[in-house]
């Protein structure tokens, strides 16, 4: 398998850490066995990571699953960083249509969509994206995610029922003492950690990325 077929196995839950911001922390998700991590663009995410300074995703490379985080991005600049080695995945996070998708999926560059939920509606244009995997996140216009808010997890569950064949990846507001019920009463390939895993935005906290690795009875297998 591919970093990125494990990743999305529905076999177990995986864990993908997002925000992160330093390369000692990316080695210690290493180290722990975590899945994948994620690398935010925003120029407004708190946190933020400039393009210039995540040379050091380079080194990375097979070791974790690299998943670089844009919002209403042109694609130019995800793009150059798939083909520099620095990512082996594009989130789009922001408001992008399956119309703004095509680019990547002509260059057949995997990518992950993100859509904030409030109902099952918001989700009616998801099958269309033509992505490896939809990630369900809490509704927040404008914030784009990172916010630690919690949606109604039986709308991802009906999602996820419907559409067998697409992976989930389940985001908003996770945290090490729901993280077990989130894998169970939901099912998906992965879940994705912002603030559930900090000590502050973009410094992470290996006491909880610990607790959550426990909690999806995780021991790397790929």
């Amino acid at each position: 398998m591919s970093l990125l077929e494990c990743f999305l196995d529905p076999a177990t839950a995986s864990l993908k850490i997002c925000g992160v911001t330093t390369r000692a922390d990316a080695d210690r998700l290493v180290a722990m066995g975590v899945d994948a991590l994620g690398v935010n663009f925003w120029p407004q995410s708190k946190r933020y990571l400039a393009s210039d300074d995540a040379i050091w995703l380079k080194g990375l490379d097979g070791k974790i699953l690299r998943v670089g985080v844009f919002v209403n991005e042109p694609p130019e600049l995800p793009l150059r960083l798939v083909h520099e080695g620095y990512l082996d995945v594009v989130q789009l996070h922001g408001d992008e249509t399956p119309e703004d998708a095509a680019v990547f999926r002509e260059a057949e560059i995997p990518f992950i969509k993100a859509i904030g939920v409030k109902t099952l509606a918001d989700l009616d244009r998801a099958t269309e994206y033509g992505a490896a995997a939809i990630l369900l996140d809490a509704h927040a216009p404008g914030i784009y995610g990172g916010t630690g808010e919690v949606f109604d997890w039986e709308v991802a569950s009906d999602f996820r029922r419907r559409h067998p064949q697409l992976p989930v990846i389940l985001a908003g507001g996770i945290v090490p003492g729901n993280a077990g019920l989130a894998a169970m009463s939901v099912q998906p390939a992965a879940l994705d950690i912002a603030s559930g895993a900090e000590i502050s935005p973009g410094i992470k906290d290996f006491e909880k990325v610990a607790a959550f690795l426990t909690a999806l009875h995780r021991t790397p297998t790929c």
